[in-house]
């Protein structure tokens, strides 16, 4: 199977975490935390600050690793590292979701997340507060 490398970004502020809604492909409409592929000769740091600016146009500082989210989907294997992140510079815009949301950690579960990031969202329930 292959596996794909990826990265996602719990952006937050506030005591909030920004999520975002998938805005094409299989999974439209549900939602993730931003983030996308590793491309060739990235590091998971340079990756994630690239496609937040690509698909947010902002800026960020990428922080502490949270861990890294094995997930088995139909036809691929996913690896998605994920890091706590701020917004330095820039407002939010939305290039590729079709949708966006501020949630506190309590609102996390009212949301229909993608698989390997409802994993995700089980981690950051037990991790501590922002």
């Amino acid at each position: 199977m292959k596996t794909i490398q990826v990265v996602a970004a719990v952006i937050h502020k506030n005591h909030q975490i920004f999520a975002t809604a998938r805005g094409y492909g299989d999974y439209k409409g549900r939602w993730e935390f931003p983030g996308g592929k590793i491309e060739p000769g990235e590091t998971p740091r340079q990756a994630l600050e690239r496609e937040i600016w690509e698909d947010l146009n902002v800026r960020i500082e990428v922080g502490a690793q949270i861990g890294t989210i094995e997930w088995d989907y139909p036809t691929f294997h996913l690896s998605m590292a994920c890091f706590w992140c701020v917004i330095i510079t820039g407002e939010l815009m939305l290039k590729e979701a079709e949708a966006a949301k501020w949630l506190s950690r309590a609102e996390l579960d009212s949301l229909d997340w993608l698989p390997a990031d409802r994993e995700l969202v089980e981690r950051l329930r037990n991790s501590p507060p922002i």
